[in-house]
């Protein structure tokens, strides 16, 4: 039998939770919410759907490797240069073809713990070590130890602005100190999936520091806020000569052209973009008033979910109660679970659900 090298043999497969149909299903029950991987529960605008039937005939051919026209629509959007653009299948697969362009087993990446458990699965992947640097007391990322984690082998750094699964975000001023501190010979990548639900105005704006031919990948979705996570499209902003050298291992058809049809419709419909970020405010503050009523500690959060932290119930045993009435959350190591914020009607179901556990919170922060 031929096996992979001790690095792959110990990697944990991302296990996906079952389709609601088949929880459904096995639990005997009905009309359960999905409320665990952070979706946009209002779906895409109306208007990418329309674009991607009328688009249909054409899945005989191959997609434009390059995003020609939704590369032109950004471009146009945000300000950049149209060659400061690469896409991917998800801003997942850019953060893959970024370790796999610019490290080798030999080199470190330093990131923040926890955070998005991609980050340190890609650099695994390669045989690379992982550098995990604790989250501040106020679950965000530390910035000022992560710059000191930086030795000659780090070659990127991860930082996920607002983070995942916190929803916390780190400020302009601690971003300026910290960007002082990074050498020139080091990619940082700023993971902006949550970006268009950031209400908070320190939030910093990278794009500056690409302007000024930083070494920075910016990377952003329209898995999220634009509603498209099922056709897994994002793309990051960067140096054109690291764009090239990224697309030296990108596949050459990596995004297909019902998705760039929809993110460049869904990117046009402003509209239904203001109207997803209403809906998750006026979420956010119902949930924010009815766990401080249950007295759940939550964090308070800059994206589309809530971190919630336990005591007297693990995580587990919350999962298992609340998926018992038709309720999926996602549970966050033994005394943490992440709640996506839904529709009204989800989330009223979600604090009824809570209401019904015999549980005595207290605080543990």
């Amino acid at each position: 039998m031929i096996t992979p090298p001790p690095y792959i043999q110990s990697i944990k497969p991302y296990v996906p939770g079952k389709p609601i149909e088949e929880l459904q299903r096995e639990l005997g029950i009905k009309e359960a919410i999905k409320l665990a991987s952070n979706e946009n529960p209002l779906g895409p605008s109306p208007k990418a759907l329309t674009a991607i039937k009328e688009h249909m005939g054409n899945i005989n051919r191959y997609p434009e490797g390059g995003a020609y026209y939704l590369r032109k629509a950004l471009s146009e959007k945000i300000g950049i240069k149209e060659e400061c653009f690469i896409f991917g299948n998800g801003s997942n697969e850019l953060l893959d073809i970024a370790v796999r362009t610019f490290m080798t087993p030999e080199d470190e990446a330093v990131m923040a713990w926890p955070s998005f458990i991609v980050y340190p699965l890609a650099v695994q992947i390669i045989g690379a070590k992982s550098i995990k640097v604790p989250l501040t007391s106020d679950l965000r990322h530390d910035l000022s130890e992560m710059a000191k984690a930086i030795t000659d082998k780090t070659k990127i750094i991860f930082i996920a602005n607002p983070n995942n699964p916190t929803g916390t975000i780190n400020y302009a001023d601690e971003f300026e100190a910290f960007m002082k501190d990074v050498p020139e010979d080091v990619l940082v990548i700023v993971d902006e999936a949550y970006y268009e639900y950031v209400r908070d105005p320190r939030y910093p704006d990278t794009l500056e520091y690409l302007k000024d031919g930083r070494n920075i990948l910016i990377l952003r979705t329209f898995s999220k806020a634009y509603g498209l996570a099922g056709l897994r499209i994002g793309y990051g902003m960067t140096k054109p000569e690291i764009v090239t050298e990224m697309n030296k291992v990108r596949e050459p058809f990596n995004t297909n052209s019902l998705a760039q049809v929809a993110a460049l419709t869904a990117l046009e419909d402003e509209e239904h973009l203001r109207k997803c970020i209403e809906i998750n405010e006026e979420g956010k503050k119902y949930l924010y008033s009815e766990f401080e009523k249950l007295g759940l500690q939550y964090v308070p959060t800059e994206t589309n979910f809530i971190f919630v932290k336990l005591s007297g119930i693990t995580s587990q045993e919350l999962y298992g109660r609340l998926l018992k009435q038709g309720v999926i959350i996602r549970p966050i190591g033994e005394d943490s679970v992440r709640i996506t914020i839904g529709l009204p009607e989800e989330n009223r179901k979600l604090i009824e659900a809570l209401k019904r556990q015999e549980v005595l919170w207290t605080s543990s922060f």
